[in-house]
């Protein structure tokens, strides 16, 4: 096991490689120079060896491939740079990144709570009204955009019936700065978790039928076990093995909509500010964001590699 968890690791690095190349080659090929954003046009205009000298001193004359590799040297030792605002990109993201975890921790907890629960009730009860209702929600969940999820809950919630706050994290007047958050929160988590809980209650449903019409289950069922205790101890324990995978699988997919929810709610997380410095042409901030997102995103295809090899032994003795 040690060793397929090397192994996966190991994978990870050359990825990383390839996106960051990918991610700084694709941002300079825009032509933006970042000259423009630190000299104001009168300096260019009335000293040009300034200029020059800044670039010099920048690396900007080098080759590509060559502030390339200075700018991966630095990303490696812990210098993430400075945005072309002057501000700290490491300080940037030390304060935004927990937000956007925040806020797709809680969307994860709750709709797989959610998710799974209506599944497995559906599954039960196949063909009644709450499996009926479930997969109508489902297929709407999935089809049905979230941002624009987002915006009809702004609609409803925060314009009409003005319960709940439309943006930022928290109001600065608040005084119960907890449960000023937690209303803050409502909506974007909800947004999240709508999606989610589609995705996750039709397969948990799937999954447990697929499960309750197996042969182990006919067996256990003729011994006379009773029906609760063959659903839940044998269904139930066997149906989350895949379903837990599926989870792990949608973090990904989680955190990458928690970057266009941000947006929509103005939720100062590391999503709304790499949209931010997008329309800013921060391409110093952006390169830096989506490289961490692409890492967040390996790292949790990792974990479903290894919690794969977990729950099935065959994975990691065929590799």
């Amino acid at each position: 096991m040690i060793k397929y968890i090397l192994k996966k690791l190991l994978q990870m690095i050359p990825m990383l490689l390839v996106i960051s190349l990918i991610v700084f080659l694709g941002l300079r090929a825009t032509g933006i120079d970042p000259i423009t954003y630190m000299v104001s046009m009168e300096v260019q205009a009335q000293s040009p060896e300034i200029v020059e000298q800044l670039r010099e001193n920048l690396g900007l004359n080098d080759p590509l491939i060559v502030q390339y590799f200075n700018w991966l040297k630095q990303i490696v030792t812990g210098d993430l740079g400075y945005s072309f605002g002057g501000q700290s990109i490491a300080s940037i993201v030390a304060v935004r990144l927990p937000y956007t975890l925040e806020l797709s921790g809680y969307a994860l907890v709750f709709s797989t709570i959610i998710g799974v629960a209506i599944g497995i009730f559906s599954a039960a009860r196949q063909n009644g009204v709450v499996d009926y209702v479930g997969r109508v929600f489902a297929v709407l969940g999935q089809a049905v955009p979230q941002f624009l999820v987002g915006i009809i809950l702004i609609q409803i919630f925060s314009i009409k019936l003005g319960w709940f706050p439309s943006a930022n994290r928290v109001s600065p007047d608040a005084t119960n700065k907890i449960y000023d958050a937690f209303i803050h929160l409502f909506l974007p988590v909800l947004t999240l978790t709508i999606g989610m809980v589609a995705v996750l209650m039709r397969y948990a449903r799937n999954t447990m039928l697929d499960v309750m019409n197996s042969d182990y289950i006919r067996t256990a069922r003729s011994k006379g076990i009773p029906e609760w205790k063959v659903y839940m101890k044998h269904g139930f324990r066997n149906a989350m093995k895949p379903v837990l995978i599926i989870v792990m699988f949608r973090i990904p997919v989680l955190i990458g909509g928690s970057v266009v929810i941000e947006s929509v709610f103005s939720y100062p997380g590391i999503g709304l500010t790499m949209t931010n410095a997008i329309v800013s042409n921060d391409y110093p901030t952006v390169m830096v964001i989506t490289l961490i997102i692409a890492a967040v995103m390996l790292i949790c295809s990792f974990m479903v590699d290894v919690l794969n090899a977990l729950l099935d032994p065959r994975v990691r003795l065929s590799e």
